[in-house]
């Protein structure tokens, strides 16, 4: 017990010093809250154009769920703290945050993804090939590393917080304000990605700061 006190003390003390060095920089937003002019879109089986799953209404980000796909920056990014909120509008529901996409493949690509499933956010999920050093055992389809603690996500309906921690390769995420995972990939950079699953989804102050 003294020793799981421990190791967690020297966690906090190392994300405080990375929380005050992200400060020092200045966070960039990925969502401009008026359109998604700096995204990529897949839809699964290319079913339909990317507009009828991906939208932006009154300032949110709108995603459909269905059909299955995903929406991802342009750019890559490695070393930063991923700050994103979302919602259930219409009753829980399925969705994540993609993580270091080395190959944005349709319908999954290679990347790490934060489950925002309903009642499991902050499970990581192993999406086409990646890996993550906490894994072990036989490798199913969707490899899963669960969260270290009971959810801490809120009532559909309202706004939900990630806070995501990457520093070389090693993701650390805490789902309004409660630490749940820690994933160590040998991947350093990739894109960051929304995901389209199950049934509608809202995402808002999607914001992204280097160290």
């Amino acid at each position: 017990m003294k020793k799981s006190l421990f190791s967690m003390a020297i966690l906090a003390a190392m994300l405080f010093g990375l929380v005050t060095g992200a400060n020092a920089q200045k966070s960039e937003k990925l969502f401009n809250g008026k359109d998604l002019s700096n995204w990529n879109f897949v839809v699964d089986k290319n079913a339909v154009p990317a507009e009828q799953v991906f939208s932006v209404k009154e300032g949110l980000i709108h995603i459909k769920g269905d059909p299955f796909g995903y929406m991802y920056t342009k750019e890559k990014y490695s070393d930063y703290k991923l700050h994103v909120e979302w919602r259930w509008p219409n009753g829980e529901s399925n969705s994540g945050i993609f993580l270091l996409i080395a190959d944005p493949k349709n319908p999954f690509p290679n990347g790490i993804e934060c489950q925002l499933h309903a009642g499991d956010a902050g499970d990581f999920v192993l999406l086409g090939g990646s890996d993550l050093a906490e894994f072990s055992g036989p490798r199913p389809q969707f490899p899963v590393v669960k969260k270290a603690h009971d959810s801490s996500e809120k009532p559909a309906g309202e706004w939900n917080e990630a806070n995501i921690f990457v520093k070389n390769g090693v993701i650390t995420v805490y789902i309004n304000g409660v630490y749940q995972n820690t994933g160590t990939n040998k991947v350093k950079e990739g894109y960051i990605g929304l995901q389209s699953e199950g049934k509608d989804v809202q995402f808002r102050n999607v914001t992204i700061t280097k160290w």
